[in-house]
């Protein structure tokens, strides 16, 4: 006897409409919810293209319906059956489905697999903690809010290759296991069992290979990749993400920022039916960090920030004018109608500013009697205009100050910026503003545990510096400009990239300001530097985080809301219950040893 598995399925759950009425199909799919009445039972079958009603009926097949009237939530069943008109029948048409129109009289049932109570409600809502669906995340992925995050990001990767293809990209693979190298984050390591004590580590971009590519004269690389980072996390990180990596040949800043700009456009209508900007909008770093205190700001509101240097040198507030003295920043931003709120809710904006280093966050409400409130009675009638009129405060803002090393000042009310912007409404989802930063410095200049200083690459080592710079980044690296430029939307980095340094002196100078002996430099990456002796190309390129993007697209509060399998914010999987221990035997044959002491569960 032939099941309606052998015959297959005649159409998906998402398929039938009015036009189909009178036609015999056969749907497979999970039951969903069921109702009884008038001694019919209506059920939802749900696969990931929709939802179809079902409909058993005593009339109809009094043994039918008893085995209909047997099946359970995430039961999986094959049925035969007639489409019928929801409205002939008697019932009306549900506006919420596509499907809506039309239901299916069963006249035929095979049950092909059962289930267990699921624990937590398969449904577009749930309340169900997120660690319970990160355990039985295969129970999460078949909600639709995730199907459709899955499915949009499917044509995500699809509209690049299909853009980059049209453009004479070769889409190239390169190698997970490979050396560690300093790129800023921690690499994730993997300990080699035939050669005794030594590592692969898993990259964290394939930065390096894709130089490589380029010297091997395939002038237009592309691939969706995996990278991994040993890194902290939140909710716009993981430790293993997604990119398009990009490079090409014989290019300049401008041709690859215009060129991503097409790609973006391109995939933005392709997926969400977007139309972005015709051309984005490009700030320098030193603009973007003076007007927003960030270097990813998010354009769809104002509220910018104003420096007070020179206003505030002189005054009565000693916080400000020490800090002054003292080569700090001081600055400030007007919120508008913010003279409404009470003390209370002024002051618990400083646990926003806090986990940035600020020690306090200053105030004063603007009325037009003056200022009142806060700090206002350190500042005379002409102060208090010329600041107001700088930071373009009017009668019944509130201005907000933070006053400290500007990149606690930066972080502090740039992020309290954002904040306020999430808080108003002002950043609204749906809507996009893309935008290009430029001229970033080629070294941050950090401090040692030992107190002592060394500079790091903005970027990464490889970032080539401005012409103007080649030079002089040697004796004056605080002074020197990269060719660098970051994707921006909505307040996130979504991309990051530079013109490569290709010439073997300049990319051994840049080792040099980055503490690199000459033996490091060798070892480490040696092979890149015999490289560049043998006719390297100019090349550049850019990698955009498709996990970033998929988020923002979608409008999802989370990187986990767009990953099929991700982990937690302390790096789990919950439901692989990963990571784990392996056993002794592994330790020894990895010629490892653990000084974890392992209890007894």
């Amino acid at each position: 006897m032939s099941t309606l598995l052998e015959y297959g399925r005649s159409h998906t759950c998402g398929d039938l409409r009015s036009e189909h009425v009178g036609s015999e199909v056969i749907l497979m799919g999970w039951v969903g919810a069921w109702r009884d009445l008038g001694g019919r039972r209506f059920i939802d079958l749900r696969d990931r293209y929709g939802l179809t009603q079902i409909t058993f009926g005593e009339e109809l097949d009094a043994e039918l319906s008893a085995r209909g009237k047997s099946l359970r939530s995430e039961w999986v069943v094959a049925v035969r059956g007639v489409v019928e008109d929801r409205v002939a029948n008697g019932g009306s048409v549900n506006v919420q489905i596509a499907t809506g129109a039309i239901e299916v009289r069963v006249t035929e049932l095979n049950v092909l697999s059962e289930s267990e109570t699921p624990p937590f409600l398969i449904a577009d809502e749930v309340d169900a903690r997120e660690e319970l669906r990160l355990k039985y995340r295969y129970l999460d992925l078949r909600r639709r809010p995730l199907q459709n995050h899955l499915m949009a990001r499917h044509r995500f990767n699809q509209a690049v290759r299909t853009y980059l293809d049209g453009h004479g990209f070769l889409e190239l693979e390169t190698p997970f296991l490979v050396r560690s190298t300093p790129e800023g984050a921690r690499d994730y390591v993997v300990p080699s069992r035939v050669h005794a004590g030594t590592f692969f580590a898993l990259p964290q971009s394939p930065q390096i290979f894709k130089q490589l590519f380029m010297v091997g004269g395939y002038d237009k690389y592309f691939q969706i990749t995996r990278c991994f980072r040993d890194e902290d996390l939140r909710a716009d990180r993981q430790p293993e993400f997604t990119q398009v990596d990009m490079e090409m040949s014989f290019p300049t800043e401008d041709r690859i920022m215009t060129f991503v700009e097409g790609l973006i456009r391109h995939v933005f209508k392709a997926v969400i039916d977007v139309e972005l900007d015709t051309e984005l909008e490009r700030i320098t770093y030193a603009e973007s960090m003076r007007r927003f205190g960030k270097d990813a700001p998010d354009l769809r509101f104002g509220m910018e920030l104003a420096e007070l240097n020179d206003l505030v040198a002189d005054c009565g507030f000693g916080v400000f004018a020490s800090t002054v003295e003292s080569g700090g920043l001081v600055k400030a931003l007007a919120l508008t109608g913010g003279a409404e709120r009470s003390r209370k809710q002024i002051e618990s904006l400083q646990d926003i500013t806090k986990p940035y280093g600020a020690k306090g966050l200053a105030w004063a409400k603007v009325t037009a009697e003056g200022w009142q409130g806060g700090i206002s009675k350190f500042f005379d009638t002409g102060e208090q205009a010329k600041i107001a009129e700088r930071v373009g405060a009017d009668v019944g803002d509130l201005l907000l100050f933070v006053a400290d090393k500007a990149s606690v000042t930066n972080a502090a009310l740039g992020n309290l910026r954002l904040h306020l912007g999430e808080e108003l409404g002002l950043r609204r989802k749906g809507t996009f503003k893309a935008l290009w930063i430029t001229d970033f410095p080629m070294f941050d200049e950090v401090e040692l545990d030992n107190g002592q200083t060394r500079w790091v690459a903005c970027h990464h080592p490889f970032t080539a510096p401005q012409a103007e710079y080649a030079v002089s980044m040697e004796e004056r690296p605080g002074e020197a400009l990269a060719q660098a430029y970051d994707l921006v939307i909505n307040g996130h980095e979504m991309g990051g990239g530079s013109i490569r340094i290709h010439q073997r002196e300049i990319q051994e100078r840049m080792f040099r300001v980055l503490g690199m002996p000459e033996e490091e430099q060798r070892e480490k990456f040696g092979f890149l530097l015999d490289a560049f002796r043998f006719g390297p190309p100019p090349h550049g390129g850019l990698a955009l985080g498709v996990d970033r993007l998929v988020m923002e697209m979608v409008g999802a509060s989370s990187l986990r809301d767009v990953i099929a399998f991700p982990k937690t914010n302390r790096a789990q999987d919950l439901m692989l219950d990963a990571p784990g221990r392996i056993d002794q035997e592994q330790f020894e044959e990895l010629y490892l040893e653990s000084t974890v002491e392992v209890k007894d569960s």
